[in-house]
């Protein structure tokens, strides 16, 4: 997984919207696990949840974020964890988990025979990861990245990316799963003031898309000046409404049970 500095306390601050897609995922699972795993566990405040769902299970948390799982074992002390890397993750686990979390491993579906190999039979591998690349968020933010002022530092800054739903499926069939596989889109209504360019579309990129932007613009200067010239943008894509600005994000779930 690549090295991106995260902010759990801004990861957080759109913690309503976040976790809903993590819990649309774990409430489709089939199986009751005994020993769960979760890959890209963040702020672990999803993965928290899992004790309510299945209270017998062993609950891992994995994040390669030291101030994620910082700020995962302080706010949830009864939960084990664990700074890991996804590429390198070895599982030994009958739920493996990850939400929002592998579109930023480059090539991560060639580490699923890995991972189900790992598996028991009956053994659960399920995931959600966005689906959204082409929104304006993201194909924005790639113009601007490319644009003669910014190319030098940013141009590498994009994430690998995913694969579309009916690929996942073919993937994990062809290892010998049982494929549930569907797509979702939630129009998030984001509130928040506009008195800065982007307004609350742009706080929830400081959340995710853009922290490898924000990572190779370290003087406050220019990382202000990138900030607002992707800010009038996104003002422009999603301009607000008497109830709120309306962000549509797609998001891509997969459940495979090993047979």
């Amino acid at each position: 997984m690549t090295s991106t500095t995260w902010d759990p306390a801004q990861y957080l601050r759109h913690a309503d919207h976040r976790s809903r897609p993590f819990h649309d995922l774990v409430n489709r699972i089939p199986t009751t696990p005994r020993r769960v795993t979760d890959l890209g566990c963040g702020p672990g405040n999803t993965t928290a949840t899992l004790t309510d769902r299945w209270p017998d299970a062993t609950i891992t948390g994995v994040d390669n974020s030291t101030a994620m799982v910082e700020r995962a074992r302080h706010d949830h002390p009864g939960i084990r964890f664990t700074l890991g890397d996804i590429a390198t993750h070895r599982p030994d686990t009958d739920l493996l988990l990850s939400n929002a979390a592998l579109q930023w491993v480059p090539d991560h579906a060639e580490l699923f025979p890995r991972w189900i190999d790992a598996l028991p039979a009956g053994g659960t591998f399920a995931f959600q990861v966005p689906g959204n690349f082409g929104s304006p968020t993201h194909t924005l933010l790639a113009d601007l990245r490319n644009t003669p002022r910014w190319a030098g530092r940013l141009a590498d800054t994009e994430r690998p990316g995913v694969l579309e739903p009916a690929e996942y499926l073919h993937r994990l069939a062809d290892l010998h799963c049982t494929v549930d596989a569907w797509e979702t889109t939630y129009l998030q209504v984001l509130t928040g003031p506009h008195d800065t360019p982007g307004g609350p579309v742009l706080d929830w990129m400081l959340g995710t898309g853009l922290r490898p932007a924000l990572d190779a613009l370290p003087d406050p200067e220019e990382r202000a000046a990138f900030l607002a010239e992707y800010g009038e943008l996104l003002d422009h894509a999603y301009p607000a409404t008497p109830h709120g600005t309306v962000l549509p994000y797609r998001r891509i779930f997969v459940i495979a049970v090993k047979q």
